[in-house]
Order: structure tokens, then sequence, then C-alpha cells
């Protein structure tokens, strides 16, 4: 479930490996290319943990980030 903390939608992701957190972070990338709308992220071994937030609009939430994130729940 994403969360809304400073001005971020947050959500860590967990997976049974390193290889398949790599992978979705690949489709994610693919995704935020296609919709010109890129996350803070990190990843160490199977957790990724994405920062959604619009640099462009003084940091803030915007439908950007919630389209980006109900696009990387479908992942």
């Amino acid at each position: 479930m994403w969360t809304e903390e400073d001005n971020k939608l947050k959500r860590t992701f967990q997976f049974d490996n390193f290889v398949e957190a790599f992978g979705f972070m690949t489709q994610v990338a693919i995704l935020a290319e296609k919709m010109d709308h890129h996350p803070n992220w990190s990843n160490v071994y199977n957790t990724v943990s994405i920062e959604l937030t619009t640099h462009d609009r003084g940091n803030t939430i915007t439908d950007n980030d919630r389209k980006l994130a109900a696009a990387i729940d479908e992942i």
C-alpha cells in the first residue's frame, strides 16, 4: 500500500530474491520512461523502496505520481 509522507508517495516492495527485485525495477524503469515521470528509489537485495513526488511542482504529490503509482501496482 502506498503511503503519503513528506509530500511523497512511498511504498516498499519485497521479492523472493535479487533477480526478481531487479526484474521489477526494470519493468518500472520502462514504464517510468514512457510516462516521463521518474521515481526516487533504492534496492537492497530483495527489497525495492520507491518514492514518488513531482519536482517541477515544488516537490508535491500530483496526478502524475498517482498515475505512476497505480501503473506500478499493475506490474
